[in-house]
């Protein structure tokens, strides 16, 4: 039985498009956030002050919040409803990013980066579950494919839109210039959006469970962000790691022995779905690590402006805005496997073009090689993300989009870091270099050299070494992304199920059979069954 008060399939599949395109906005922003600030930090630290070490905290502090409150989402959903949550993480995601342009030194910078964050990590969730609710079975290819803009085109939209504004404006307009399209879709959502009210029975919010995810959640991404610095052998990193992996273990312990869990590990079950996630996370990966070192390297060593490296970022920015909505409509007609396969070869070849990098790497060269990778990314990432959630019953389907969420925040965090690593080991070379430098400084041909011929020298070394350790890393990415085109091949469409929003109440609010009688337990896609509650 469908919760009182929410709404059903029948009554709002006759015009799905227009809350869609609503919803699109809430998924856009956020993603958009994660990359369009990397850009800025060099002028916020000019402007509020700080070391490097501390302004980085700008960006650590979004990724925190990102991750750690992704799992409250479906139990606030129950407990407000869907429509009034995705309205009220609206509101709150432009208050904090106002209060962001507004910020007055740096602590108070990164303390509205967490306030934004809280709501921002909220809304695509429950995007994902309003979409299954709202929009009928054989179009939720079609549905996930507008969603997909904001997923997949954001994050390459931001380094573009954020170059433009520090240089044309100030730093600050990279977070004023969300509120305005913000304000429209909340107000459009007051009028285009399904009523789909809470659940019928709100549980305890389970606390033990939200403590020991987000601890672990924050431990890794504190790793993954300070890890360089600190030195990855080092007691505190070391620390944090075994800490973070034991908090998670005993969150799982706790999901599997509570009634009402914060996040139902049943999803977990479902081999398409785990397989979807272990695809997501290599393609989060190198889409971020691109995203972070590629702008950092056009302009440190070739010497562009935010606002040119931005223009050349574009055009693939521009591929997945077109190919994205069509994927979509394709997943609907053929099925997710060979779109995958096909994005995961196109996304592996182009990161294998990509390290080719060097020094003298034309502009056009630059296009290709990420305009190849956008294709790839547009044609794998929804298919792939939205066969996966198919696989699952639909009062699972806001526990996987949660799961979803969670894999691309820590992902795209541990990807960085870990090309990180690689660079690292590359920086050691330049120390090296750097010493061999001094040694030919001493040579009698190198005597009456001036410090401007030795600064022009040492120079060319360290941008030599950085394309170096760029190459090894977007090598690293082709064959992490080559692996995962082989499980491309593994994916099928899921077994018929009921309509998505059919019959199925809140997230979080049917997971479980009501009732002193033990339940039959329901079939899960693959042939596990469900675990049954006695309440």
């Amino acid at each position: 039985m469908s919760t009182p008060g929410a709404t059903t399939a029948d009554a709002t599949t006759t015009n799905w498009l227009t809350p869609l395109l609503v919803l699109m906005v809430g998924s856009f922003l956020p993603p958009m956030d994660s990359s369009i600030v990397n850009v800025a930090i060099s002028y916020i630290q000019k402007d509020l002050g700080g070391g490097a070490d501390d302004v980085a905290w700008v960006s650590t502090a979004y990724s925190l919040g990102l991750a750690v409150f992704v799992p409250t989402s479906n139990w606030l959903a129950n407990r407000f409803g869907l429509t009034l949550l995705h309205r009220m993480s609206m509101i709150g995601f432009l208050v904090g990013t106002t209060l962001c342009g507004l910020a007055w030194d740096l602590d108070s910078l990164v303390v509205f980066r967490v306030l934004e964050a809280v709501p921002g990590s909220i809304l695509p969730v429950i995007t994902i579950t309003m979409i299954y609710r709202i929009v009928p079975k054989n179009r939720i290819g079609a549905a996930m494919g507008i969603y997909g803009l904001g997923v997949v085109v954001a994050p390459g939209l931001g380094p573009t839109i954020g170059g433009l504004l520090v240089e044309d404006l100030s730093w600050r307009w990279v977070f004023y210039f969300k509120v305005p399209l913000g304000v429209l879709a909340v107000i459009a959502g007051l009028f285009v959006l399904p009523k789909l009210a809470r659940g019928a029975t709100v549980h305890r919010f389970d606390w033990w469970g939200f403590l020991t995810i987000g601890y672990g959640l924050a431990a890794l991404v504190v790793v993954s962000s300070k890890g360089q610095k600190w030195h990855w052998d080092s007691y505190p990193v070391m620390i944090l790691i075994v800490s973070a992996l034991l908090s998670l273990a005993l969150f799982a312990v706790i999901e599997n022995e509570i009634d009402h869990p914060l996040i139902d590990l049943r999803v977990l079950r479902s081999w398409p779905f785990v397989n979807s996630l272990l695809m997501i996370g290599a393609l989060m990966i190198g889409l971020f690590a691109m995203s972070y070192y590629l702008p950092e390297f056009l302009e440190n060593v070739q010497g562009y402006t935010a606002g040119h490296t931005g223009m050349l970022l574009l055009p693939q920015s521009l591929v997945g805005v077109v190919l994205v909505p069509v994927v979509g409509r394709l997943y609907d007609r053929f099925g997710a496997r060979w779109l995958a396969f096909s994005g995961l070869v196109l996304v592996a070849l182009a990161s294998y073009l990509l390290t080719g990098i060097n020094v003298d790497m034309t502009r056009e060269e630059t296009i290709v090689w990420t305009v190849v990778r956008g294709l790839g990314t547009g044609l794998a990432f929804m298919p792939i993300m939205t066969n996966g959630l198919n696989w699952l019953p639909p009062h699972l389907v806001g526990y996987g989009g949660a799961m979803n969420n969670i894999m691309q925040r820590m992902s795209s965090a541990l990807g960085v870091a870990a090309m990180g690593i690689l660079l690292t080991r590359e920086g050691a070379q330049l120390s090296a270099s750097a010493g061999s430098l001094q040694t030919t400084s001493a040579l009698p041909q190198f005597q009456h050299a001036d410090q401007l011929t030795l600064l022009g020298l040492y120079q060319q070394t360290q941008a030599h070494v950085q394309a170096t350790a760029d190459a090894d890393m977007f090598m690293a990415a082709a064959a992490a992304t080559a692996v995962c085109a082989g499980l491309a091949l593994m994916l099928r469409r899921a077994s018929k199920r009921a309509a998505p929003a059919a019959a199925t109440s809140t997230p979080g609010s049917a997971s479980r059979p009501v009732g002193r009688q033990q339940a039959v337990a329901p079939r899960v896609p693959g042939g596990l069954r469900s675990r049954p509650a006695v309440q």
